[in-house]
């Protein structure tokens, strides 16, 4: 087997670590960082003790707070205009998975001409952009340590993804203590985009043992954790294993890419402006049960890490036990089980599976996938069957 690993990005994880966020920066030699999040968060007083680091180490800042759920790429283009303006030579993202992509893209247009569009694809950006530090308020993107920006384009309603090594944050700062207040439905969609992300890596075509043992450990963690962080929600334990998860996850996946999920999902994104997270776990189940005889053994493996009771029985039904527990807990998390409920319009059916189709994660799920393989996924998730 032919395989390679890189993750260049330091992970700091620890609670109450954005009080240091300066002296991470001051080691780097930041003179000014652009702050890129939403406008909840700044409502929130959430950016307090960041802030006051950043004070206390003499770092100026500016604050970018026009995050977009699905960032479009003329938010991005504002982003750069922003730090251009206030002349910084840092970004730091602070948020969920939609401010670290804006993040990501500001910071690469920085270096590179044009349009971030224009970089849809793998490998295409020529240049490395500003320093990016990552501080994800959220437990499921993963974005902090990956190479992938997603960027919506309004014109078509296409999500397209853009991957390179130059998206890469410097550095991923995880505290568990800015996600102790997370509503009981951001808790559930992000952990569960969290655990897509892991099964997806797991099963794909371009896994390795490397991102396999960093996909399956990513499994466990959330399985163990969830319900108490979904159900109790400060219990800061639960939440860190969650968001160590999630990075864990976002490691494998950055190396592995994705599958059948992700590609239908972005697509619903892009349509219908449905949160990433959400539409993952609606979606997660049907897409298990099309993939099962392509993957029985990684399926069994996966219901294990779920902790599903395997003993005695076969692969077979071992790995059906996978699918089973997903859609089980999709119910304990109160997410809906089919994907009309979240606003899809099933006349668009022809438009979703010709933008599913053009995402090269179709081309490493695990079991070969055609139009009308799409088209049916699709219908049975609407129709919740």
């Amino acid at each position: 087997m032919d395989y390679q690993y890189y993750m260049p990005t330091r992970v700091e994880c620890g609670a109450g670590l954005t009080s240091r966020t300066g002296k991470f920066l001051s080691s780097y030699g930041i003179r000014k960082a652009l702050i890129v999040t939403d406008a909840g968060i700044v409502k929130a007083n959430m950016l307090g003790d960041m802030l006051a680091s950043l004070q206390n180490t003499d770092i100026e800042y500016a604050i970018y707070d026009k995050v977009e759920p699905n960032p479009s790429a003329e938010s991005i283009m504002s982003g750069l205009d922003s730090l251009r303006g206030h002349g910084c030579d840092c970004i730091i993202a602070f948020g969920g998975g939609s401010s670290i992509d804006t993040a990501k893209g500001i910071s690469v247009m920085a270096g590179n001409p044009g349009n971030i569009l224009d970089y849809e694809g793998v490998g295409k950006i020529a240049n490395s952009g500003v320093p990016l530090v990552a501080i994800p308020t959220t437990a499921g993107t993963g974005s902090e340590v990956t190479a992938a920006t997603i960027v919506t384009n309004k014109q078509t309603s296409f999500k397209a993804a853009v991957i390179s090594p130059y998206l890469f944050p410097r550095l991923a700062i995880l505290d568990p203590l800015l996600t102790l207040k997370l509503p009981q439905s951001i808790t559930a969609a992000t952990g569960m985009d969290a655990l897509t992300h892991a099964i997806e890596s797991y099963t794909s075509k371009a896994a390795s043992p490397v991102s396999q043992a960093f996909a399956l450990a990513a499994i466990r963690m959330i399985a163990a954790n969830i319900d108490k962080a979904y159900y109790a929600g400060t219990d800061v334990c639960s939440r860190e294993q969650i968001l160590v998860a999630s990075m864990m996850a976002g490691a494998a996946f950055a190396q592995s890419r994705l599958g059948n999920v992700h590609a239908i999902s972005h697509t619903m994104g892009g349509i219908f402006n449905i949160a990433h997270g959400v539409a993952n776990a609606a979606l997660l189940p049907y897409v298990m049960r099309f993939n099962l005889p392509a993957c029985v053994e990684a399926m069994a493996d996966i219901a294990e890490a779920l902790g599903c009771n395997t003993a005695g029985v076969s692969r077979e039904r071992a790995a059906e036990m996978a699918v089973e527990a997903v859609v089980d807990l999709n119910r304990r998390l109160r997410i809906p089980a089919n994907i009309r409920d979240l606003g899809v319009d099933i006349q668009a059916l022809d438009k979703m599976v010709e933008d599913s189709m053009r995402s090269g994660n179709v081309l490493i799920n695990p079991r070969l996938t055609t139009p009308e393989d799409i088209r049916a996924i699709i219908r049975s998730a609407y129709d919740g069957v």
